[in-house]
């Protein structure tokens, strides 16, 4: 496929975003620069074809498709159908049920609660709910907090009694509490990672407990609307205008049933909400927002950080779970997210918080696997849209005071090079066997101060301030901090 024709291809797919999204996007715009970007034109094309070709052969019914890109939402599409029998097509506006996608609103609510000093990450759940009851098979074992409920390593049973996925029956929300004192832990606290919806639902509770309103109204008055999440609800109802069909699985010869339409009861916190690829993308572009939100800021920088760290490590060291999302390690990126799963709906939302990239995928079958796309949208687009935006960066000329810190300096026949490399004051280490990953940067404070930031090894100078020392005839005398210093060579 020719250039040509992709620029007109992508220039006719920006008219369509904007005509669809002005209205209701006013804190997401379409970074036209990016997207007209000939490596992304191509990839975009690429992962188009592929899900088309791939939808078609599983005979998918509908799945919609968002990529950000720090603010931007920067390519949305809907694929097959919201609704088979009346022929409504899925796009970026649709609404599914995201089912445990929720738990991250529900996490996100804890953080902001925790934020306002009305409860600490490991504080009892006995604290908050007097109700906890559960009997513990494991006396020995750490209490359970909080930071266990969010990070699935609470050792509670992975449902309430009552739940039975087989004949979609759920217990009311008293009906949990009421039967609670019946279940066992699974195991100690802090001993396996074991996901359980019961311990999000008592983290809705906790929400309820401590703000001094329903979970639904706290999700709704604290998040979905700072952010303007206008088409998303967190109470899903079987009526509601815009809503995906939901469909069973490909039975070969037979055509797709359709799911009934599941009421969680007690525990809508772990997956009750409602929303679409527009709306997520908001929820997304919080993730990456820097502050810089207008008001629309739900959570400190430093929090969202806090919830995208590992908090609990498996033992292969390549994934594990933050503060309500799933951590990943692929190909040497960070990526975070979570899954969903109600009959008739599979979605699936991750990112990569270091380079402002997300990808939300939603689909109306109990097959839909939306896994599979997103990680093809990491393969084919991440790296595209990764050296698209690195080549928007202008590299800064470097002050020429520097030129006066370079040199060799030296502590007991121990050398660094201090130089000037790709624009940067930089800090090599000639001894190491790779000085480029041992380089340090030296970046301005003030006069003849710097904040050393490593870029892979000798972590121990990181974020500390060095300082070039000069005597009475302005020549260098020393080079760094109050605690180890190397003079000039």
């Amino acid at each position: 496929m020719n250039k040509i024709f992709l620029t007109t291809l992508l220039i006719i797919g920006i008219g369509v975003i904007h005509s669809s999204y002005a209205q209701s996007h006013d804190n997401l715009k379409i970074d036209e620069s990016l997207i007209s970007n000939i490596e992304v034109q191509s990839a975009l094309h690429i992962l188009e074809s592929w899900i088309e070709s791939t939808m078609k052969n599983q005979e998918q019914p509908g799945l919609s498709i968002g990529i950000v890109y720090n603010q931007d939402l920067i390519w949305a599409k809907g694929f097959g159908f919201a609704d088979i029998a009346n022929k409504v097509e899925a796009t970026p506006s649709t609404l599914y049920r995201i089912a445990s996608i929720s738990k991250l609103f529900t996490s996100t609510a804890i953080m902001q609660l925790r934020d306002e000093e009305k409860l600490q990450l490991d504080d009892p759940v006995a604290k908050h709910l007097t109700w906890f009851n559960i009997e513990n098979l494991y006396p020995q074992s750490p209490t359970v907090t909080i930071r266990h409920l969010l990070t699935h390593t609470s050792g509670l049973p992975r449902e309430p009694t009552g739940v039975n996925w087989c004949d979609l029956t759920f217990p009311t929300r008293q009906e949990m509490i009421q039967n609670l004192s019946k279940q066992k832990t699974v195991f100690p606290a802090e001993k396996e990672w074991k996901y359980s919806n019961l311990a999000l639902s008592l983290a809705g509770e906790i929400v309820a407990v401590v703000s001094g309103v329903p979970w639904e109204d706290y999700i709704q008055k604290k998040i979905l609307q700072p952010l303007k999440m206008g088409r998303t609800t967190p109470i899903a109802e079987s009526d509601l205008s815009g809503l995906a069909v939901g469909y069973g699985r490909r039975v070969p010869g037979s055509s797709r049933s359709i799911e009934p339409f599941v009421d969680p009861g007690a525990i809508r916190p772990a997956g009750n909400l409602v929303s679409n690829v527009e709306d997520l993308a908001k929820f997304v572009s919080l993730q990456f927002s820097d502050n810089k939100l207008e008001g629309r800021k739900i959570l400190k920088n430093s929090t969202i950080n806090e919830m995208h760290r590992v908090q609990w490590l498996r033992p292969d060291w390549k994934s594990g779970w933050g503060l309500g999302y799933e951590v990943k390690r692929i190909d040497d990126i960070t990526r975070v997210g979570h899954g969903g799963s109600l009959p008739g709906y599979r979605c699936y939302l991750e990112m990569a918080p270091e380079f402002k990239f997300g990808v939300i995928v939603l689909t109306n079958a109990d097959d839909g696997n939306p896994r599979l796309y997103t990680s093809k949208a990491f393969e084919f687009l991440f790296p595209a849209i990764k050296r698209a935006t690195e080549s928007f960066i202008t590299i800064s000329e470097p002050d020429p005071d520097w030129n006066q810190y370079t040199g060799v300096y030296t502590w007991k026949n121990s050398d660094i090079e201090i130089s000037i490399l790709n624009n940067k004051l930089t800090m090599i280490l000639p001894e190491d066997d790779n000085p480029l990953k041992s380089r340090i940067t030296l970046e301005p404070v003030s006069k003849h101060m710097f904040r050393a930031f490593p870029a892979q090894w000798h972590y121990s100078l990181n974020g500390e301030i060095m300082t070039f020392e000069f005597n009475e005839e302005g020549e260098i005398v020393r080079f760094g901090n109050a605690n180890f210093y190397w003079i000039p060579k």
